[in-house]
């Protein structure tokens, strides 16, 4: 039970064995130095590697003394120098991350803590970092045939659920999860990207004693529930595609809620000539405004400037489209306050046991301090029942838009596979592509020997590699022929660069990567859209596309429109895309089932593009048959059960994911390759309804874990044979495409192969010249030791 007495727990020596002693003496330290030793000792037991009362001794040395202190001891002995935690600013504002991993029998290790400059979770905030422990279950030996099994690993998992995990004399339960997405694969890609939280229920270590945290005399259930309502969620599956919208990494808007008017508005219907509502096969209505409300502009010039910064997307589908839900977030507090807020903020709005999500407009015309929130952004509903209520009220700021002061305009929007096999579909010729190709392998190759060129590079990957110091070295004005320096800069050049550009990813002139939003005027015509820019509303013709979108209707040409009235609304506040709201259907849904939640949009305005590309009919809904998978109203379950459950369900999603998604989108890949290449022949009918059926299976597979269905590929869908240039293991299973994809590939493939990488890194000559006298200058006048500026 949560309350009882750690240390007369049965379970306390079968799973920790550390002794009662040394427990007792790790407790009078605090956490931070408990974790960081069980951290360094891995799998051995602490009465095994030190004396109790030498524990005792190392509690009042300083974080980064104690740190060397216990690497000195023992730490070295267990642990590579790679997975030392060596840090110089452990009393700074950074955010710790503890992890646990859980092996097969039941036993587990700690890593970290992990010092990064994140934002933290709403779970982070409310329980502190200490209290929140991400577990990781195992990797190894879980594969069976095409499958994941985790059948014989069930009850011990089970057990871990059950009695929790001991951190020292702390006890931490499972309290949900979240799958990381592609940017946590791609950080770690052996790795499953589903994470685990566990949170602090219990303590009886002494720097815990009469030290009060969230959950002091609440269950796990019972601190669910001060966040949000979930019991009112229809299904078990719900309430865990639910909770991870406290795992975000966001910003508090620092309000006091008691002055904070939260209004609900209606949203505004999808409806036919004759002004009859349209529906879905579902019966529920169609909406123009689904997911996006309004705030007032004295509570967005509170929002700080968060700004989406794009780190670790290689994922082809995903070049230049991010989902914010999935990006790193930069934060940027240069300035107190911007002097025109935010135009769109996605956020997360917790208030009085409801959940909401989606993207706020700043509206001008509301009266201070006032949200208005739509029925369609609202994801978990408040208990009726509940009549005295304790929840807890926050808007957490996942992004913004950027304002009218801020210096940088939108991301750079790229090209992707998916993009370049639709607009050659729809007229766009190869030559265009090509062309672009060769001016991005110049811009590459001008990173061996241009200075900016090879500083713009360095700073891009120094991100995603701690230990290379490129950047440093340049602003230092060590010459770019330096062995070392000249190495890094090639292998950067040959392997991560040209690897986007072998997907795809070029980059094209006046296109940009915008959030989208409904029209608050009602003047937009259907096919219209208003563009708000650096320089304000632009006009003209635009093509606009949105990540996932496979069918050949998803880039949809629509004409940008001043919208006088809009300014009234949002003022100067700048970098957005607004969709009508007239019509029959949101044309955002028309593309790839866009809606307003934080979706980015692929808008651009090239000419050329304009100029070749003809567009497709839109992509409706087809009648994929799907099997609806048994879950329980949580209502249905005591609370014992329902914990028992959640947790099955984080098993079947960690150890038997679903791969519709990935198996739909590769086979459409596939297809669509065959299909480029086929000319006039028979056989492009049958082609083409396959890959129509894979389009409707992919969407269907994306909402397939909140809807409760499972999805499959059929096997008249599953090509025999794959490209070449999406890299497939087995050769016997690839065949040579002559299709644009194939030609960049290869193109890029011939470029790379000229870069001749340094086999042996050799000191300059002017670094002998320095060892004898530190005091001389570079050749081009600078000194090594004040780093002056670049030339």
């Amino acid at each position: 039970m949560d309350g009882e007495v750690v240390t007369k727990s049965p379970d306390l020596e079968k799973y920790g064995g550390h002794g009662q002693a040394h427990l007792a003496a790790l407790g009078t330290l605090e956490f931070r130095k408990q974790f960081l030793i069980l951290s360094y000792i891995r799998e051995e037991k602490l009465k095994n590697v030190i004396v109790a009362e030498d524990i005792k001794h190392l509690k009042d040395l300083p974080m980064a003394e104690f740190e060397s202190k216990v690497w000195l001891l023992f730490g070295h002995k267990y642990i590579s120098n790679g997975d030392r935690q060596l840090n110089f600013d452990w009393d700074g504002r950074r955010t710790h991350f503890y992890e646990c991993h859980v092996t097969r029998d039941g036993s587990y290790t700690f890593k970290g803590p992990y010092l990064q400059n994140e934002r933290r979770t709403l779970l982070q905030k409310l329980c502190q970092d200490d209290n929140v422990l991400i577990v990781k279950f195992d990797e190894e030996g879980t594969q069976t045939g095409s499958r994941t099994s985790y059948d014989n690993d069930y009850s011990t998992y089970m057990k871990v659920e059950r009695q929790g995990i001991f951190v020292g004399l702390r006890r931490y339960r499972f309290f949900g999860f979240k799958d990381g997405g592609k940017r946590d694969k791609i950080r770690s890609p052996t790795s499953s990207p589903v994470k685990c939280y566990f949170v602090r229920v219990s303590s009886d270590a002494a720097v815990d004693r009469d030290v009060g945290y969230w959950l002091s005399n609440r269950t796990i259930h019972e601190g669910r529930r001060l966040i949000m309502h979930v019991d009112t969620l229809p299904s078990v599956d719900k309430v865990m595609a639910r909770l991870p919208l406290i795992f975000f990494k966001t910003t508090t808007l620092d309000v006091d809620w008691s002055l904070v008017k939260v209004e609900e508005i209606v949203d505004v219907n999808c409806c036919d000539e004759s002004g009859n509502c349209v529906y879905n096969e579902d019966g529920k209505p169609l909406l123009h405004t689904d997911g996006t409300g309004f705030i007032s502009e004295d509570l967005a010039l509170l929002c700080p400037k968060i700004e989406a910064k794009r780190k670790f997307m290689s994922e082809e589908h995903m070049e230049g489209l991010p989902d914010p839900d999935e990006l790193e977030i930069e934060m940027k507090k240069s300035d107190l306050r911007t002097q025109e807020p935010p135009l769109l903020i996605q956020c997360c709005l917790f208030h009085e046991g409801n959940a909401y999500k989606g993207t706020l407009l700043v509206n001008k015309r509301l009266p201070p301090k006032t949200l208005q929130i739509r029925p369609s952004m609202c994801k978990v509903e408040k208990d009726p029942k509940i009549s005295d209520n304790e929840t807890i009220n926050s808007l957490e700021i996942v992004c913004t838009s950027f304002s009218s002061s801020s210096s940088a305009p939108p991301r750079k929007a790229y090209l992707s596979r998916i993009i370049i096999a639709l607009l050659v579909y729809g007229g766009v010729p190869k030559d265009f592509f090509m062309k672009i190709l060769e001016n991005a392998l110049e811009d590459a190759h001008r990173v061996i020997g241009k200075t900016r060129a090879a500083l713009k590079v360095a700073e891009k990957y120094g991100e995603i590699d701690d230990n290379f110091l490129g950047a440093t070295m340049i602003r230092l004005g060590i010459p770019l022929e330096e062995s070392y320096l000249q190495y890094r800069l090639s292998h950067l050049m040959r392997v991560q660069e040209s690897t986007g550009l072998r997907k795809g990813r070029l980059h094209i002139p006046d296109s940009y990567v915008l959030m989208g939003t409904a029209d608050p005027t009602g003047i937009l015509e259907r096919d219209e859209v208003c563009v708000i820019l650096k320089d304000g509303q632009m006009s003209g013709k635009v093509l606009v596309y949105r990540y996932p979108g496979l069918h050949f209707g998803d880039i949809k040409v629509l004409k940008a429109t001043y919208v006088k009235e809009l300014e009234s609304i949002v003022g100067d506040a700048r970098y957005a895309i607004f969709f009508s709201c007239k019509g029959p259907r949101n044309v955002a849904d028309e593309i790839g089932g866009g809606d307003f939640d934080g979706d980015l949009y692929w808008v651009s305005r090239n000419p050329q593009l304009l100029e070749w590309y003809k567009p497709s009919e839109p992509w409706n809904e087809g009648s994929i048959s799907t099997q609806k998978v048994a879950s329980n109203r949580p209502t249905e379950l005591s609370t014992e059960d329902l914990e028992a459950d959640m947790f099955r369900l984080f098993l079947k999603n960690r150890f038997q994911p679903s791969f519709a998604m990935s198996e739909a989108a590769n086979n459409w890949l596939a297809w669509i390759d065959w299909f480029l290449t086929l000319g006039d022949s028979n056989e492009k009918k049958d082609v083409m309804d396959k890959i129509l059926r894979l389009v409707d299976i992919y969407y269907i597979a994306l909402d397939a874990a909140k809807k409760g269905v499972k999805v499959e590929v059929p096997k008249d869908l599953k090509v025999s044979l794959f490209p070449h240039y999406m890299d497939k293991k087995k050769e016997e299973e690839t065949y040579i495409s002559s299709s644009i994809l194939g030609e960049i590939y290869d193109e890029v493939d011939k470029c790379q192969a000229k870069i001749i990488l340094l086999k042996e890194i050799k000191k300059l000559p002017i670094f002998l010249i320095l060892i004898k006298s530190p005091n001389s200058a570079w050749p081009n006048g600078r000194n090594v030791m004040d780093g002056t500026g670049l030339k």
